[in-house]
């Protein structure tokens, strides 16, 4: 429907149809670029100089689709700006037949993908954008029943910007979370010094340095630290004890745990 909604947007010279084509379009490619890199990062083969695998592809994929979101949503209040002062013709009659039918065609994948949209993560994020398709359809249709009925060609070139700045929040928000992840922040979800208390908590511990939280991938939480514990402790009670703590209390799984005896010295000198 993608094709049929630009092309028509073209024919009847709507700026609001052409948002929402642009809309739908970010909308699918951000999907296939997510499944595609996914798709890539779970192979089992991998080359050893890959020590992570491909599994920032993923990330990769969502600041692409960000950029894209962004240059769409530019275009489109840039050109309604431009329409505003150089007030341009529009085919209500056509564009709100085209408008409904992609409503139509939103409202049917909304329901398919309700029941599933608490069961999987990546099935409720579907299910929001098609809610953002089906939100961004309705304004279109007011906009041609607006301009059928009072003449208002102006209407059309305000609905395509409010669509356009209704990607941005959007943009913000996943360019941000790529970003975060990209530069090795710590999860937001995870108090660092939480986990370094914790860690300092487990019987035997007596110093915690060098703790490293970050996100790997969506839902692949990872940390590394040195624990210095006293000559005595057993270092296989202490090291299960600790990889315990961050999997019961923070879901990480994938823990690369330091024990470091507190006679020793020399590790805690790389001050970066």
């Amino acid at each position: 429907f993608l094709v049929v909604e630009a092309v028509g947007a073209l024919v009847t010279n709507s700026l609001s149809l052409l948002s929402d084509a642009g809309h739908m379009l970010t909308d699918l490619v951000g999907i296939g670029m997510a499944l595609a890199a996914i798709h890539v990062a779970n192979r089992r083969v991998q080359r050893s100089h890959r020590t992570f695998g491909l599994y920032r592809l993923e990330i990769l994929a969502a600041l692409a689709n960000a950029v894209l979101l962004f240059a769409v949503g530019l275009y489109v209040v840039w050109e309604a700006i431009d329409r505003l002062q150089h007030p341009e013709s529009v085919r209500s009659g056509e564009m709100l037949v085209i408008a409904i039918a992609g409503a139509i065609a939103n409202v049917v994948c909304f329901l398919l993908l309700r029941e599933g949209a608490n069961e999987s993560l990546n099935v409720r994020g579907a299910y929001l954008e098609v809610l953002a398709d089906l939100l961004t359809s309705v304004g279109v249709i007011i906009a041609a029943l607006v301009i059928a009925f009072t003449n208002w060609e102006w209407v059309d070139p305000i609905i395509g910007a409010g669509i356009g700045l209704f990607i941005f929040p959007r943009t913000w928000k996943l360019g941000a979370q790529a970003i975060r992840v990209l530069v090795e922040a710590a999860p937001p979800h995870i108090d660092v010094d939480a986990v370094r208390v914790d860690l300092a908590a487990v019987e035997g511990v007596v110093n915690v340095h060098d703790l490293h939280v970050w996100t790997l991938t969506s839902e692949m939480d990872m940390a590394s630290a040195h624990l210095v514990v006293a000559d005595e402790s057993d270092l296989h009670t202490v090291l299960d004890r600790a990889r315990e703590v961050l999997r019961v209390n923070y879901h990480i799984d994938h823990s690369t745990l330091q024990v470091e005896p507190a006679s020793h010295t020399g590790c805690d000198d790389v001050d970066w």
